[in-house]
């Protein structure tokens, strides 16, 4: 067995990191602690989440998911932060598996010395940045996600694991945003393994064609689900 041991950094009660932590434990991966950013930022995120994902299973809280393990969970006001940053040099982690946060900094991510995994909800490097099933739909790129290690850019560091999700006709937006945030959780649980196995393969990114993406507009937005209703998206597999 593997002594190698990782640190999961993750907003509070985030369902994306809640989906991925529950797929990592199920698999034997206890992280040697947890730490959760508790902020504005964190509540306002997580809400966003779960009505992108609405209708569709949401995993147990870390609550729930912790309860009977001896897993220390901390909470900190900013990842990027004091606090943060010497809790993490005190714990002296190996990884860091990030679990849905904001934008971590170059002081954080120099500290564990085998660097930060990340998992993306879109394929990479096409389509980097924010709302990426939204994206994906709009430029009629396949949907799926990606595990990656972090660099101090955006979505841009060395590709562990990238898989496309298959989409059928009728399928909404709320179902493509759940299926990514799985697809997600299994990308990040194969890749600890292979870490804990010393088999983990990274492939530098190559070039994007298209903009790091922010948030959608409304008017995007809408385009994007008339697409989904009008089935001209041109990825279907049916």
């Amino acid at each position: 067995m593997s002594d190698k041991q990782f640190v999961f950094l993750v907003l509070e009660e985030h369902p994306y990191g809640r989906e991925m932590l529950m797929q990592l434990m199920n698999a034997g991966h206890m992280p040697m602690a947890i730490i959760e950013e508790a902020s504005d930022i964190a509540e306002e995120e997580k809400g966003k989440f779960l009505e992108r994902i609405k209708g569709h299973r949401v995993a147990p809280t870390f609550t729930e998911l912790l309860e009977g393990r001896d897993i220390p969970r901390y909470k900190v006001p900013h990842h990027n932060k004091k606090q943060c940053r010497e809790l993490i040099e005190e714990l002296q982690p190996d990884l860091g598996v990030l679990g849905g946060t904001r934008i971590i900094r170059k002081k954080i991510l120099a500290i564990p010395p085998d660097g930060m995994l990340n998992s993306h909800p879109g394929l990479l490097p096409e389509v980097r940045g924010s709302a990426s099933p939204a994206w994906s739909v709009y430029y009629d790129i396949p949907i799926g996600s990606t595990c990656h290690f972090i660099d101090p850019n955006i979505d841009t560091g060395d590709i562990v694991g990238r898989r496309e999700i298959p989409v059928h006709r009728g399928d909404t937006y709320e179902k493509l945003c759940w299926l990514t945030l799985v697809e997600a959780g299994t990308l990040m649980t194969e890749a600890v393994t292979a870490w804990k196995k010393d088999a983990l393969v990274r492939t530098p990114q190559g070039e994007s064609d298209l903009p790091t993406f922010r948030v959608p507009s409304d008017e995007i937005m809408a385009e994007v689900l008339q697409k989904l209703k009008d089935q001209t998206y041109k990825h279907y597999v049916d």
